[in-house]
């Protein structure tokens, strides 16, 4: 059914019924209702580029990714958020772009988007402490939500993050109650808001107890499984040697248990291993029991947070910025235990 025929089962013009789907306030609540009802009864979805034509909007999301970090498409953080956000984005008749660009044209995307009305806004991914693009992106008017937070930012913008500081002190304050004293930290990119923030979580739960962190059992990198793999295979050959590791990623403590194996030691037993997970999909962390004790929190449903908030702010481009911060759940495994006897 088209809109001409969806108009004359109701006997509205064209326009009204448009109107009413496209949520304009002159209609009236009893005939927005009526029409809404008839639309869902046939099944009507309306023409996207007409309903565009009518409202202003390009109904589209958009997602710059610098050629640097395409690989971050490829990462299951990556995808669960979008797959969680793409189906806010259906549900409210938006689609989404991804915009692949050369790193020294990322700004120019961004002109490029907001100039030729493109996209009604932005979600902007893996900010770092001194993000940029949120004075960017107000320069340009633009609607825009951060999935994460800057620290160093001042200005009040809209965000969805999880509370990386807590869940990184909570993990340590375990480690420290089972007795161990030496632990180490495999991070992501520190230039990363994130991963700055779990240092500091870190650090804090530490100094809480009247300890310091050994720079030498710290590591910031990429967050793979060869990450993981060697840093713990250098930090195990050290001595002393840690007795537990605080990991940043699901894929980078897969690593960490290989190395331990490979020193022939016993994950849980020997060495303690707590790591972040971000409850993927497709990568799952054991299933009756956790295979490593974990902070977890669902990043398809943090892309649902942000992608809502955003439609939000597209529809009302005056409203206070909006923050949600979630809290990640300690989740315990196998993959801890008492710390070993030094005697």
């Amino acid at each position: 059914m088209n809109l001409k025929q969806l108009a004359e089962s109701l006997g509205l013009s064209q326009t009204t019924v448009s109107r009413a789907l496209n949520g304009y306030p002159e209609v009236s609540e009893a005939t927005r209702q009526r029409v809404e009802e008839a639309a869902a009864r046939h099944n009507y979805r309306p023409n996207l580029r007409a309903r565009g034509l009518a409202t202003g909007r390009s109904n589209m999301i958009g997602h710059v990714i610098p050629i640097s970090t395409t690989h971050e498409m490829m990462n299951p953080v990556f995808s669960d958020f979008i797959a969680g956000a793409g189906e806010t984005y259906s549900n409210s008749g938006y689609d989404m772009t991804l915009s692949i660009v050369p790193d020294d044209a990322e700004d120019k995307a961004y002109r490029s988007l907001a100039q030729r009305k493109s996209v009604d806004g932005i979600v902007i991914h893996g900010p770092r402490a001194d993000e940029r693009r949120i004075k960017l992106l107000e320069s340009l008017g633009m609607p825009f939500v951060v999935h994460g937070r800057a620290s160093a930012e001042d200005r009040d913008y809209s965000w969805v993050d999880v509370n990386n500081r807590r869940a990184f002190a909570r993990a340590t304050e375990l480690l420290l109650d089972l007795g161990h004293r030496r632990i180490a930290l495999i991070n992501g990119l520190e230039d990363m808001d994130f991963a700055m923030r779990r240092r500091q979580g870190f650090e804090k739960a530490l100094a809480d107890r009247g300890l310091a962190a050994n720079p030498a059992w710290i590591r910031s990198d990429e967050m793979t499984e060869h990450h993981g793999y060697a840093s713990a295979r250098e930090m195990l050959a050290m001595t002393p040697a840690p007795t537990a590791f605080l990991v940043s990623s699901l894929i980078s403590a897969i690593g960490v248990r290989r190395a331990i194996e490979e020193a022939g030691l016993k994950m849980g037993r020997d060495v303690s291993v707590i790591t972040h997970d971000d409850e993927l999909s497709y990568l799952g962390n054991g299933r009756d029991v956790p295979i490593f004790t974990a902070t977890r929190s669902s990043v398809r449903e943090a892309g649902r947070i942000a992608a809502a908030m955003l439609l939000d702010l597209i529809d009302d481009p005056d409203r206070t910025p909006r923050h949600r911060l979630l809290e990640a759940e300690l989740m315990l495994g196998s993959s801890t235990g008492p710390a070993p006897d030094e005697s």
